[in-house]
């Protein structure tokens, strides 16, 4: 396959040299364009046709979650230091293929890249057209060989597992609601799922009285 052709949006100019540097050190990636602003991403975009756009949110003219809206037959990974889950939930359904938290390390991104083109392989190896398990697949569930119960979505369950992972300590079901904006009945479920999956670990937390507090830590 030919290089993964992208484009880095930010408004820092310093910092799109860096994250620039940071995917040409990738096998596989160029980058064919930097922009600064929402407008200038948009029109390179439409004159190039990248294949990937790494896309901020704070951009001086617009709002990089607009841009998302605005590119049509072009991936985004979005990169923001904006951690709030109504935000990145709308990234998520503006159809960002991944959602990277700055500050990040050149490991972090390079991950990132690799899954991407990892799906982009998968893609053209199933041919014209797709079965089920080439579908479940290519939208990750998690890294397992545990059944995701019936009730429970991928998509849902990814952003529990980021939000566990982010906080880099244990949470109870509660605070896991909390910060994802979902109903703790619903949490408890991918937190267990992702126990059983080896991706997180259950520590009861004992207090003075009454029954113990239920703790989760991200283990990947």
């Amino acid at each position: 396959m030919s290089d993964i052709r992208v484009m880095v949006v930010d408004d820092d100019f310093m910092v799109a040299r860096i994250h620039s540097g940071y995917v040409a050190r990738v096998p596989g990636f160029r980058v064919v364009s930097v922009a600064h602003s929402g407008a200038d991403a948009l029109a390179a975009a439409a004159e190039l046709r990248p294949d990937l756009v790494l896309l901020d949110i704070y951009l001086p003219d617009m709002s990089g979650l607009e841009v998302l809206k605005q590119l049509h037959g072009v991936d985004v990974l979005m990169i923001s230091a904006a951690r709030d889950v109504p935000t990145v939930r709308e990234a998520m359904r503006g159809g960002a293929v991944n959602y990277l938290i700055k500050p990040f390390t050149a490991a972090a991104l390079t991950d990132r890249l690799q899954q991407y083109a990892d799906t982009r392989r998968r893609l053209t190896a199933i041919g014209p057209e797709a079965r089920q398990d080439d579908v479940d697949r290519l939208f990750g569930s998690p890294k397992t060989s545990a059944p995701m119960p019936k009730g429970l979505s991928v998509a849902t369950c990814e952003l529990v597992a980021e939000t566990l992972r982010e906080a880099g300590r244990d949470l109870s079901a509660t605070e896991t609601a909390e910060l994802t904006g979902l109903s703790r009945v619903s949490v408890r479920r991918y937190l267990e799922y992702l126990c059983v999956a080896g991706q997180a670990e259950f520590r009861p937390r004992y207090g003075t009285a009454g029954r113990p507090e239920h703790r989760y830590r991200w283990l990947g």
